[in-house]
C-alpha cells in the first residue's frame, strides 16, 4: 500500500500562510516540499538536491516564514533573522516575489527586502536600518552592507543560500567566506542545489551542522515522457536555415528559448529573424538589471514568443577577486588596462531564472559543458509540464555533444537525446533567401544594434524610472522586441509563397493564415459577416435616412420616376 501524500495543512503552518498557499493554488505539495519543510520545521539543516524546477524555493520559503511567524510570539525586538544568497539579481528578485505573494496576509509581521537588484547602495541603507525580517541578495552585496555596517546579523536565525552550485561559478567563494565571519556561532541553514558538486561539498562543510541529505531525483532532467531531447547535426549557414525554416513555418509552437554562446551572436541571430519578420527579444548580460527584469516579466505574461539569450560560458568560469582599485598583473610585470565594461558579472539566463510555461528550448549553439546543456534545457517541462528541446550541433561541437550522449542514458540503456529526423533537401527552396538574410547582418551592423539595444534599454531603465512607476500602464506597453533596423529590410522577405513550402506540409500548414488567426484571437476581433438582410438598414443601399423630426424616408418606388411639378 502506497504511502499517503503529506499536505499542507497537515505541517502545522500557519493559517495566514495556508491561505496564501491557497490562492497560489498549490493542490498539494511537490516531492522536495513534502520532505523537506517538515524537517526544516524541526530545526534540521538540509542539503537539497532537487531538479530545477521542483520547487525548492518554496521548500525553504515556507519554513523560513513559519519560523519568524512563531519566534514573533515570544521575541518582540525588530531584527533580521534570515538571510536568503542568491547568485543572480534576477533569481534575487523571482525569491523576493515567491515571498511576498507568501506574506500576503502576514506582511505586518514578516518584512522582506532584496537587495540584489538595485545598484545604489547608499539608497538602501534607511531600508536596511529598519532591520526587516528577511534579507534577499547576492553574497557580494550583503558582503558590502555588512562592512558598511548598513546589516548586522547577531540576531540571525536562518541562512539560506540558493543554487549555491552557481555561487562558486559567479566568483563568490571569496565573499562567502568572509561573510560567514559576521555570523553568530548557532543558526539552521538550508543548501539548495540541482547538482552536488566538489564546491557544494565543501559549502557544505562550512556552513551546515549535522544536516540531513535529500537526493530526491534520481535524474537531473524529467523523464522522455514530460521533456523530449532532440539534436541534428548542421553548420554555419544550416542553422541559420534550419531556425528560419523552424519559425516561419510554426513547425514550433509556444514561447521558445534560442540560447547562443555569446552577445555578438545574440545580435547576429535578432537581425537574421528581424530580416525576415520574426521578432524577437534579446537578453544578455550588457543591459541593465530593470530592462532583463521586465522582459523576463512580460515574456512570463506572453507578450513575446521568443526570447534570445546569452549563456556566456566566460561567466560559469570562476573569477579570482582583484583587489579594491587595483588590477591584476601580467607576469612581465605591466598591469592589464582597466576596462570599463557593462557586463553584469552576477547574471546568468540559463540557470536562476524563473521562465514560466516555455515549450521549447532551441541550442543554436551547442552548450560548453554536460552541466550547462542540463540547465538551459531545464528551462522548459517544469512542474508538470511538457517540453521539447532541439539542440544544432556543428562539427566542432560534437566532442561534447558525445559527452552530454552519455551522460542522458537511462538504467535501461535508452538514451533520452535522439536524432532529429529532418531532410534538409525538402526546405532548400529556402536557402537563397536564408542567404539574402544573413548577407545582410554584417559586423558593422551587429555593432550598430548593439550600441543602440543599449542606449534605448538604458534609457527605458534609469531615465524614465520615475515616470514608469507613476504610470505602470506605460510599462505594460514597453516592448523589448521592436526591430533594430541597422540594415535595410526587404519586404518580400517576410512572405513565405506557397510554391516554396515543402510538399509535405501543403495542405497541413499556412503560416499567414495561422499568424492572422492567431492575432485574431489575440485582438478579439471577428471577421466581419455581410448578410442580405442587413441591405435594408444600409443607406447607401436603401437611401434610406434619419429626417428632421427624427422620421425616416421611405425608399421610392421602383419605375419611372414622375416629373416635378
Amino acid at each position: 500500500m502506497e504511502e499517503e501524500m503529506l499536505q499542507f495543512h497537515e505541517m502545522g503552518i500557519d493559517d495566514r500562510l495556508l491561505k496564501a498557499i491557497a490562492d497560489l493554488g498549490w493542490a498539494q505539495p511537490t516531492l522536495i516540499q513534502e520532505k523537506a519543510i517538515p524537517l526544516a520545521l524541526e530545526g534540521k539543516d538540509i542539503l537539497a538536491r532537487a531538479r530545477t524546477g521542483s520547487g525548492k524555493t518554496a521548500a525553504y520559503a515556507v519554513p523560513v516564514i513559519q519560523h519568524i511567524l512563531a519566534s514573533k510570539q515570544s521575541v518582540r525586538e525588530q531584527d533580521v533573522r534570515a538571510v536568503i544568497l542568491v547568485p543572480t539579481k534576477e533569481l534575487g528578485q523571482q525569491v523576493h516575489a515567491m515571498l511576498d505573494q507568501l506574506t500576503r496576509y502576514c506582511a505586518r509581521d514578516v518584512r522582506v527586502v532584496d537587495i540584489s537588484g538595485k545598484a545604489d547602495i547608499s539608497a538602501q541603507r534607511p531600508i536596511l536600518m529598519e532591520k526587516p525580517d528577511v534579507v534577499v541578495g547576492t553574497p557580494s552585496r550583503v558582503l558590502i552592507h555588512l562592512t558598511a555596517q548598513n546589516l548586522a546579523l547577531q540576531s540571525l536565525e536562518v541562512l539560506v543560500v540558493d543554487e549555491a552550485d552557481l555561487l562558486f561559478s559567479f566568483g563568490f567563494e571569496a565573499d562567502v567566506k568572509n561573510l560567514l565571519c559576521h555570523l553568530p556561532k548557532i543558526y539552521q541553514s538550508f543548501l539548495m542545489s540541482a547538482t552536488l558538486s566538489t564546491e557544494v561539498q565543501s559549502l557544505k562543510e562550512m556552513i551546515l551542522h549535522n544536516p540531513v541529505i535529500l537526493k530526491l531525483e534520481g535524474s537531473q532532467l524529467p523523464a522522455s515522457c514530460q521533456l523530449q531531447q532532440y539534436s541534428i547535426q548542421c553548420e554555419e549557414e544550416d542553422k541559420f536555415l534550419l531556425v528560419y525554416t523552424l519559425l516561419k513555418l510554426r513547425l514550433v509552437r509556444g514561447k521558445t528559448l534560442l540560447f547562443v554562446d555569446s552577445i555578438e551572436r545574440c545580435y547576429r541571430l535578432k537581425l537574421f529573424l528581424e530580416q525576415v519578420g520574426v521578432p524577437a527579444c534579446v537578453l544578455n548580460s550588457e543591459l541593465p538589471i530593470h530592462s532583463r527584469c521586465h522582459i523576463i516579466s512580460q515574456f512570463n505574461q506572453g507578450f513575446y514568443d521568443y526570447i534570445i539569450a546569452s549563456d556566456e560560458h566566460t561567466l560559469s568560469a570562476p573569477k579570482t577577486p582583484l583587489p579594491a582599485g587595483g588590477s591584476k598583473t601580467e607576469k612581465g610585470g605591466k598591469k592589464q588596462p582597466k576596462i570599463k565594461g557593462t557586463k553584469d558579472k552576477e547574471y546568468g539566463v540559463s540557470r536562476g531564472v524563473d521562465f514560466q510555461n516555455v515549450s521549447n528550448v532551441i541550442n543554436f549553439d551547442f552548450p560548453k559543458s554536460v552541466d550547462s546543456y542540463i540547465h538551459r534545457v531545464g528551462r522548459t517541462a517544469r512542474a508538470n509540464n511538457q517540453g521539447t528541446a532541439l539542440s544544432f550541433i556543428s562539427a566542432t561541437e560534437m566532442p561534447t555533444h558525445d559527452d552530454v550522449k552519455k551522460s542522458l542514458v537511462q538504467e535501461n540503456g535508452e538514451c533520452m537525446l535522439n536524432p532529429y529526423e529532418f531532410k534538409m533537401e525538402q526546405i532548400e527552396g529556402f536557402r537563397y533567401r536564408c542567404r539574402d538574410a544573413m548577407r545582410s547582418v554584417t559586423k558593422q551592423g551587429v555593432k550598430e544594434a548593439r550600441l543602440r539595444e543599449i542606449k534605448q534599454e538604458l534609457l527605458n531603465s534609469e531615465k524614465l524610472k520615475t515616470y514608469f512607476e507613476d504610470n505602470p500602464r506605460d510599462l505594460q506597453l514597453l516592448r523589448h522586441d521592436k526591430d533594430l533596423y541597422p540594415a535595410v529590410v526587404k519586404p518580400h522577405m517576410k512572405n513565405i509563397p506557397d510554391y516554396l513550402v515543402p510538399e509535405v506540409l501543403r495542405g497541413k500548414i499556412d503560416p499567414l493564415s495561422e499568424k492572422r488567426r492567431r492575432r485574431s484571437r489575440v485582438l478579439g476581433l471577428a471577421k466581419p459577416t455581410f448578410k442580405k438582410s442587413n441591405r435594408a438598414n444600409n443607406p447607401l443601399k436603401s437611401f434610406r435616412s434619419s429626417g428632421q423630426g427624427g422620421k425616416a424616408h421611405k425608399p421610392k418606388p421602383k419605375g419611372k420616376a414622375k416629373p416635378s411639378t
